[in-house]
């Protein structure tokens, strides 16, 4: 069954929608990317903080090429024939590119990392992906954010949100 066909509606399902991804990556990385220049020996594939958000699954999947916010494409809108969509998180919106995933069907992911080389291994690109999956989560005017920003001394981009810049000034 693809995840077009069924959409997890908990938490529990959402964890492992999260690990049948994580497996799929794992087969792709044996089977075509461990020989590849951008492959980082250091890390293996694990599917971080999945869970039920406004109605879909979402999560990181963090890989030894890649992390990437990832969700089920059919999850958010029927007709996601489409290239790329955009949603909306609390922390703001965000642009999804839609492509295949073996048998799950259709995702949309969102680029964070890649490739992985700033990451010396899977626990520091584990802190990363929960940290951003917690700046995903936190509405851009809650009081935790704004401390988290200041002080900007410039609008904050997509880029320094999503490589996580802004999360290493809270603490």
């Amino acid at each position: 069954m693809t995840a077009d066909a069924q959409i997890p509606a908990s938490d529990a399902n959402a964890e492992a929608w999260g690990e049948l991804l994580a497996g799929s990556y794992r087969e792709i990385g044996e089977r075509a990317m461990r020989d590849l220049p951008i492959y980082n020996d250091a890390l293996g594939v694990e599917a971080v903080g999945f869970s039920w958000f406004n109605g879909t699954t979402i999560g990181i999947m963090v890989t030894p090429w890649f992390m990437n916010v990832v969700i089920p494409a059919s999850a958010i809108a029927r007709d996601t024939s489409g290239p790329s969509l955009r949603i909306r998180f609390p922390a703001g919106d965000l642009e999804f590119t839609v492509s295949e995933a073996g048998q799950l069907g259709r995702i949309a992911s969102c680029s964070l990392f890649s490739p992985m080389f700033q990451f010396a291994d899977i626990v520091a690109a584990r802190a990363t992906a929960k940290a951003t999956f917690a700046e995903l989560m936190l509405p851009a005017d809650s009081e935790e954010a704004v401390r988290c920003r200041e002080p900007a001394t410039s609008p904050i981009d997509r880029r320094n949100f999503l490589r996580c810049v802004l999360t290493e000034r809270c603490g």
